[in-house]
């Protein structure tokens, strides 16, 4: 059932929200041990919160529009009671937090209810889903592949459905690479559009929080839920909350869709390419841009996250290096040394690049590019061809993503299979500054027509 199917059922009093607990919990116990999506069940907290919601009904209270819809998220998110593992040995030694992230709260003032904090690349510096310390999230279209990180266990649990919805964060890529890999819709909203407080902090000047599901309608509701302005987190936007559940329905009339050129057609394999080629064809449209000095954008973001990313955690490497995975230590001692002068001429090239990048939305609204360049690879896979030439699977899964979150764009990732494909591999819609309506109607309308599509995967 699509969240939006379980909140509609349970508003009606068709099913109670604990049957849809009991079923939820009962799926994570089956499927779970086979995919590793869950670091912590929070079996307890749903059935209670379940009865309440149950018991409102019963009195006449009012149900929120998410009503009973079992939710998780990425365990970097704070929830009360449990350790904010962020994927890492180290932070297995903390206190359990003491309150729930703000977007965990938002989401259950809706009346939806967490069932579980799930698996994620260490310190979210990731774009395969595996983890040194608590094992791969499973790619339930194939349990040999990748999920794709870092928010690899969300994929997991909401393509295996043991979740129809689950929260992730997108530095880099790591809400698009797993929505390509697992077959999902996932949103990337605006730089600044929704509160980060209470999540823990990988690079602050990218950082994104957004959902995954099945269902474009699901992705509105789950979105429209966690707007509003939050004090607590000052990197947040001052603006007002603007629903795009409304807007879903309004199709394409008017809107300029074009594909990304220069770049975006060159890396990738050829079902990249196809699957972009797919969409362009399903929306009618033609017209191309070319996304200016997108490969030095990308080569900019690697120089900032890895600066940022070592900064962040160089104490931990002084003192706890070898609880790290190893690839991850390499990484952060790196960016430790990247010279000064480098990251001023990276932030200085990122003001340009996005003035650049905001004047193709004067003459497009949307513009559709691959998600990921290849399907899911296989587990502990390290080296992949990418037109013919042998690339490190780990850093170049989110060479198509980088170029965007590098400047705080909204992005939705739809999940396409191509004829004869045993395996998904997403497209993104890109749009500009507070457009999260636009590049969700363009998902939306894909869904309607089939030409993106996110079933179960029963692994």
């Amino acid at each position: 059932m699509t969240a939006h199917t379980i909140a509609q059922a349970v508003i009606k009093g068709e099913v109670t929200a604990r049957a849809i607990v009991e079923a939820c919990l009962a799926r994570i116990a089956q499927q779970d041990p086979k995919l590793n999506a869950f670091t912590k069940v929070t079996a307890e907290r749903a059935l209670t919160h379940a009865d309440a919601i149950d018991a409102r009904r019963r009195l006449g209270g009012q149900l929120g529009p998410l009503a009973g819809v079992p939710f998780a998220v990425k365990n970097l998110f704070d929830v009360e009671e449990v350790v904010t593992l962020a994927g890492s040995k180290i932070n297995a030694d903390n206190l359990p937090s003491g309150a729930d992230a703000t977007l965990v709260r938002k989401l259950e003032a809706a009346d939806a209810i967490l069932v579980g904090a799930l698996n994620m690349g260490e310190y979210a510096y990731d774009f395969t889903g595996e983890n040194a310390h608590y094992g791969p999230s499973r790619n339930p279209h194939d349990p040999d592949r990748m999920a794709g990180g870092s928010s690899g266990g969300s994929g997991t649990a909401v393509a295996s459905g043991m979740t129809p919805i689950a929260l992730g964060s997108d530095t880099n890529g790591s809400i698009r690479v797993p929505s390509s890999l697992c077959g999902l819709f996932g949103l990337k909203p605006t730089y600044g559009r929704l509160s980060r407080y209470g999540t823990y902090p990988f690079v602050s000047a990218f950082d994104h929080l957004g959902p995954m599901a099945r269902s474009v309608t699901d992705l509105a509701l789950a979105y429209d839920a966690m707007q509003g302005r939050d004090a607590a987190d000052h990197a947040q936007t001052e603006r007002a909350i603007e629903p795009v559940t409304p807007a879903l329905t309004q199709g394409l009339t008017g809107l300029r869709i074009a594909r990304a050129a220069g770049y975006f057609d060159k890396g990738g394999e050829p079902e990249a390419h196809r699957a972009v080629e797919t969409v362009m064809n399903a929306l009618g449209a033609a017209a191309s841009v070319d996304v200016p000095e997108a490969g030095r954008g990308r080569a900019a973001a690697f120089l900032i996250t890895m600066a940022e990313g070592a900064s962040l955690h160089l104490d931990r490497i002084r003192t706890r290096q070898n609880d790290f995975d190893p690839e991850v230590k390499d990484r952060l001692i790196a960016g430790a040394m990247v010279p000064a002068a480098w990251i001023n001429q990276a932030q200085k090239f990122r003001t340009w690049y996005r003035a650049q990048v905001l004047k193709l939305f004067e003459t497009t609204d949307v513009i559709i590019a691959p998600a990921t360049p290849c399907f899911a690879p296989h587990i502990g896979q390290k080296i992949m061809s990418l037109a013919g030439v042998d690339m490190p699977v780990r850093a170049n899964l989110g060479m198509f993503t980088q170029p965007f979150s590098f400047i705080g764009l909204p992005v939705a990732a739809a999940p396409i299979w191509l004829d004869g494909a045993p395996l998904p591999i997403g497209v993104q819609i890109i749009g500009a500054p507070w457009r999260e309506d636009i590049v969700l109607r363009v998902a939306h309308h894909l869904e309607t027509i089939g030409a993106a599509r996110a079933p179960i995967a029963n692994a």
